[in-house]
């Protein structure tokens, strides 16, 4: 089994569809091109940003097959696991593994609200049903499951769960696991408008969402906070800042697709129960998605 160690930026790609919401490989190639460009460490399809749920199960499978592809061994090509049943979890990462994935980003069963012995058991049958490495991705918000410092000591010794990505939005969550699990994972932070409190707590990872329309400027600033320019990273963040809460919205995939589309890097199609966003709610994400485009900043060395 591969013992992975992930760090640094694994951006969350956006699925992108033709107008007729048909899935668009060569547009979502596209993009991801654009991301490896920008020399990020990792990749993500088929995550919340991703619109899992709304793909049927070959289109995520077209989907793991393309990026795989695309990437061509430069980085790690990881999928979301977000199935309903975890028969259904333990399928998809076998039918992956053998499509070319170098891993998975795993949630919890979609739908269901487990208690935390049942949380524990599908995690642990996933993890089973592949030996490729695995971050499990704990957003207590979004998903009403939350594995605790405690849990995760619990899941220590399951070998091929490398990573976990962090979006309880609670920032001691860091210390807490620190002190509970030391560096037995990476931990990544999952929540945009946390990076810089994060980094500077002590993490490995991101998962970005916003800055996959602005992947220059969000390497960037990631390299400012492994480089410990603290002063140079806040001021970056300030100007990034407006763009990153876009993330933090329940119409996240919406308001990031719109950004991903004014940058130039896809289009706003969405899946339903997803609509786009429309009358004022769109003027108002517009706005600041162009003023940061206006004011982005003059990068050093870019």
């Amino acid at each position: 089994m591969s013992q992975a160690k992930w760090q640094g930026v694994f951006p969350a790609v956006t699925t992108q569809f033709h107008q007729d919401l048909s899935l668009d490989l060569a547009a979502t190639s596209k993009h991801i091109e654009a991301l490896i460009a920008s020399g990020i460490s990792g990749l993500i399809v088929a995550g919340s940003l991703g619109e899992n749920q709304t793909l049927e199960p070959a289109e995520k499978r077209a989907l793991v097959a393309e990026a795989v592809k695309v990437a061509a061994g430069r980085i790690p090509v990881l999928s979301g696991v977000a199935e309903t049943s975890t028969v259904a979890a333990c399928q998809y990462v076998r039918d992956c593994e053998r499509l070319g994935a170098s891993g998975f980003m795993v949630m919890p069963a979609m739908v269901y609200k487990a208690d935390g012995a049942e949380a524990m058991h599908h995690f642990r049958r996933v993890a089973a049903a592949s030996e490729l490495p695995w971050m499990l991705y704990n957003n207590p918000v979004g998903y009403p499951v939350d594995i605790s410092p405690a849990q995760f000591a619990e899941l220590a010794d399951i070998r091929n769960l490398v990573a976990l990505k962090e979006s309880s939005a609670n920032t001691r969550r860091i210390t807490e696991l620190r002190i509970e699990v030391g560096n037995r994972y990476q931990i990544f932070v999952g929540v945009d408008d946390l990076a810089l409190e994060s980094s500077i707590l002590g993490i490995d990872g991101w998962v970005a969402g916003s800055g996959i329309a602005f992947p220059t400027e969000n390497q960037y600033f990631w390299e400012l906070t492994r480089a410990q320019k603290w002063d140079e990273a806040r001021a970056l963040y300030q100007w990034f800042y407006p763009l990153l809460k876009l993330d933090t919205h329940v119409k996240f995939v919406q308001y990031i697709k719109l950004a991903v589309q004014e940058t130039g890097l896809g289009k706003e199609w969405v899946r339903e129960p997803r609509l786009a966003l429309t009358g004022q709610e769109r003027e108002r994400v517009l706005a600041i998605i162009r003023h940061g485009i206006e004011n982005r900043p003059t990068l050093r060395g870019r």
